[in-house]
């Protein structure tokens, strides 16, 4: 006899169905599995036959046949424990097929039965709803997770015979409550209102955050660097319900969903050390997981130190900055991840870190300096709007009370600054200033007869680039919808200009 169950696995961070075939024939017995799996399926032979003896129902003395449709597509993970037990124990008639083709079972089993939690239970859930199946049936642990979207029935399980039950006479014994309250407001440990002085580099990542610019801060040790970058995403706008999905499923799959938050809600903050591979940071494996350029999506990827990174590594960040997206390539398979951030880098000015500071006296060379910056390339800076200077702070500053305005004050500057923007942009295909190419430049950067004026000399003074000249366009129009004006005056591009010399200062020399 032939029996069918419909399960479900992740291909990148979407899911896709797959299709549990059991056959029981007569012969030897033999428990075989077909479709591509790989060691971890292959070892789900020994978790079933356990789980269903030590659940109280009879393993056929049959030879057993599994395949995992489609067989072209690699199967890993334990989630096929609890399908395969399921269609073996249909394939006996012990389970009740009458509906169980409306519903997606996924599940890691245990030796005694017991189920354990899953990852990539929220892409699950969204395939049932778009399959138009009824329910999910699935691990309690993974059931406030998949119960985030609305429109499907979650029926969360703790073991083999509670699924039976439930399959074979709709009962539940588990009584886990599956109703998701949605609740987006960001809940943020750090606030803007802690951070002493350095008002400049406030209203930095002010601009920064209303329009989606990367930045680069620069100044001498214990200036307050790493400070200000992690309280950056604490004055981003909120995440929208799309945002906060995009966020979970990534994190779903690759098993760092916070325990006790079904949905993330604040943006990601993602900081990896200097030492971080190629794959750690982009991307990859055999089959390519996610890297922390899509962990950080949404949010904030703050790369400290920054020319104690590989040279590879940074170079390898150029093609996601500019297309928000990560394509990896293996033999078995080509995937995208989404990789829409704001890159935050920090570094002191030389290898000693006080070229330039009032007090300290460098001990570095001239060469060492060079040496030192030259390790970050020109076309990476290129790609960072703001670049910041973070001097040192005076000691009466240091000494008093931070007096600041909250992350909440500057959060509704930031939240009107991109409604603007939404508007803008309603019928275009980006979401904020800082994805701007040639056409909106033109379109959307209207300037003032004496903004236009000052930029042409600044550009003629500065020797600045053409990219330098774009990237000088898209701050003012963030600093211009700051200020609630439509056309970009001499004041906004005066801001701008200053926003981009430090690259001219240090890293040239």
């Amino acid at each position: 006899m032939i029996a069918k169950v419909i399960s479900s696995a992740v291909l990148g961070i979407e899911a896709y169905l797959v299709q549990v075939e059991i056959d029981l024939a007569r012969g030897l017995p033999a428990f075989n599995l077909v479709g591509l799996p790989d060691t971890v399926v292959k070892e789900s032979r020994e978790r079933v036959r356990a789980s269903i003896k030590n659940s109280s129902f009879q393993f056929p003395v049959k030879r057993i046949t599994v395949n995992l449709a489609p067989a072209d597509i690699k199967k890993e993970g334990a989630a096929y424990d609890l399908p395969i037990a399921i269609g073996i124990l249909l394939a006996q008639g012990i389970v009740d097929s009458a509906e169980l083709e409306d519903y997606v079972i996924v599940g890691e089993l245990s030796l005694n039965g017991e189920l354990r939690e899953i990852q990539g239970a929220l892409p699950m859930a969204i395939l049932a709803k778009q399959e138009g199946k009824r329910g999910l049936i699935l691990p309690a642990a993974n059931a406030a997770e998949a119960a985030v979207i609305e429109g499907i029935e979650v029926v969360p399980v703790e073991s083999l015979s509670e699924t039976v039950n439930f399959l074979n006479d709709g009962t539940l014994e588990s009584g886990v409550e599956v109703d998701y309250e949605l609740d987006l407001e960001p809940d943020y440990s750090f606030d803007f209102a802690e951070v002493k002085g350095q008002q400049a580099a406030k209203r930095a990542l002010e601009v920064a955050a209303a329009g989606g610019h990367n930045v680069i801060m620069i100044g001498p040790p214990g200036a307050g660097k790493t400070m200000l970058a992690r309280r950056l995403p604490t004055i981003l706008p909120q995440l929208s319900l799309e945002e906060a999905i995009e966020v979970t499923k990534i994190y779903s799959i690759v098993g760092l969903l916070p325990a006790g938050e079904p949905l993330i809600t604040t943006r990601p903050f993602r900081s990896p050390h200097h030492t971080t591979s190629n794959a750690g940071m982009i991307g990859g494996g055999r089959i390519p997981q996610p890297g922390e350029v899509s962990l950080a999506h949404n949010g904030v990827l703050f790369l400290d130190e920054l020319p104690e990174f590989n040279r590879n590594v940074l170079e390898v960040l150029r093609q996601p900055l500019e297309e928000r997206e990560v394509t990896i390539s293996r033999a078995l398979t080509t995937l995208s991840y989404p990789a829409g951030i704001m890159l935050v880098a920090a570094c002191n000015p030389c290898p000693c870190g006080f070229f330039g500071d009032a007090v300290e006296k460098c001990s570095c060379t001239q060469y060492q300096i060079s040496r030192y910056l030259n390790k970050v390339s020109g076309p990476l800076l290129d790609r960072i709007d703001i670049h910041l200077e973070v001097p040192r702070l005076e000691p009466e500053v240091i000494s008093r009370a931070p007096s600041g305005e909250t992350s909440a004050q500057i959060r509704e500057r930031v939240n009107k600054a991109r409604t603007i923007q939404q508007q803008r942009f309603t019928q275009e295909e980006i979401n904020c200033n800082a994805e701007m190419s040639g056409r909106f430049l033109e379109e959307y950067c209207n300037l003032t007869s004496a903004g236009e004026e000052l930029l042409k000399g600044a550009l003629q003074r500065l020797n600045l680039s053409a990219r330098a000249y774009d990237r000088i366009l898209k701050l003012a129009r963030s600093i211009a919808d700051l200020a609630g004006v439509a056309e970009i005056g001499s004041d906004q591009v005066a801001e701008a200009i200053q926003y981009r010399d430090l690259d001219r200062d240090f890293f040239k020399g």
